[in-house]
């Protein structure tokens, strides 16, 4: 169900009273938005994969654990779907699933995908949606029972890239907020992630879905994450294929690679085999990632 902004803070409550899943608008009135465009969302199924585009107005659904095992620490999940479309379930709500069993709460951005036709700026839409689902779960986490310093977000594919630019961008100005909420995720992760955009390890959709057909140079650098790490970039978690034919695996590597020569603490796991797009189940091994992103966050205390 949709939740209309006025029942937000009533359904806010009543989510974490009941463990319940509840959809939750990020905004009031969406920014950078053109008023009155013909576009209308849009879900289908293409084989097991549940799929939405078209998005205009972006939301999270929110997933809580029980209260017995909730231990504090949230993440942001962005779905991949080469800009064009999200990949809800097997990139989504299937992963909110696994964390709430281990007492993290789950948030499953539904992001607005870059489209001149509702954007007056396509390029920032997406950041502005991850940003703003960082500004809501710390700005309730006292009444979801969140510890504000332990919010992660994580992105598989093409929401590998936005996870990564919203851990690199944290400080751009480009959603109102007016009480300076911190945007700077704690930790991320990237599940067989877009992180460039230079020719050398692009994902063309993905590129000309968010900077078009003919992107400047500048813009192609600002948004290629590996170019962008600092000190102060959050640790990252990273898993990869390296038989991936859609998204060169050197997009992992060079973020890792990054983040190391900026004394950023991360965890890389290259498997051989599993190419592209298989959410929680790389089904060529026996060795299940998610555990050892939990182990990882084990290490970290973002799992206690």
């Amino acid at each position: 169900m949709i939740v209309k902004p006025l029942l937000i803070v009533t359904l806010f409550l009543y989510a974490v009273n009941c463990c319940a899943q509840q959809v939750i608008p990020l905004y009031e009135t969406v920014p950078n938005a053109i008023a009155g465009a013909p576009v209308v969302e849009k879900s289908d199924t293409a084989g097991n994969r549940i799929r939405t585009s078209r998005v205009t107005w972006p939301t999270i659904t929110a997933f809580f654990p029980p209260k017995d095992i909730a231990n504090g620490t949230a993440v942001i999940i962005c779905p991949g779907g080469g800009y064009s479309y999200l990949v809800m379930n097997q990139e989504g709500t299937d992963v909110a699933e696994a964390f709430i069993k281990k007492g993290i709460a789950a948030f499953v951005l539904k992001y607005r995908l870059p489209d001149d036709k509702i954007m007056k700026d396509k390029s920032i839409g997406p950041l502005q949606d991850a940003q703003q689902a960082i500004k809501i779960v710390r700005e309730h986490a006292k009444e979801w029972s969140i510890d504000t310093s332990s919010v992660g977000i994580m992105g598989f594919s093409a929401g590998g890239h936005l996870a990564s630019t919203a851990a690199t961008h944290f400080n751009d100005k480009i959603i109102a907020n007016s009480i300076h909420t911190n945007l700077r995720p704690d930790f991320t992760i990237l599940i067989y992630p877009v992180i460039g955009f230079s020719d050398s390890l692009v994902h063309k959709g993905s590129r000309k879905g968010l900077l078009g057909d003919h992107p400047s140079a500048e813009n192609i650098d600002f948004y290629s994450g590996e170019k962008q790490v600092s000190a102060k970039t959050p640790p990252a978690f990273l898993v990869h294929c390296g038989d991936d034919k859609i998204v060169a695996v050197g997009n992992s590597i060079s973020y890792y690679e990054a983040l190391l020569r900026n004394g950023v603490k991360a965890e890389l796991h290259i498997y051989p085999t599993g190419g592209h797009g298989f959410g929680l189940n790389n089904k060529t091994i026996p060795d299940q990632w998610i555990d050892r992103c939990f182990n990882w966050m084990q290490a970290n205390k973002w799992l206690k």
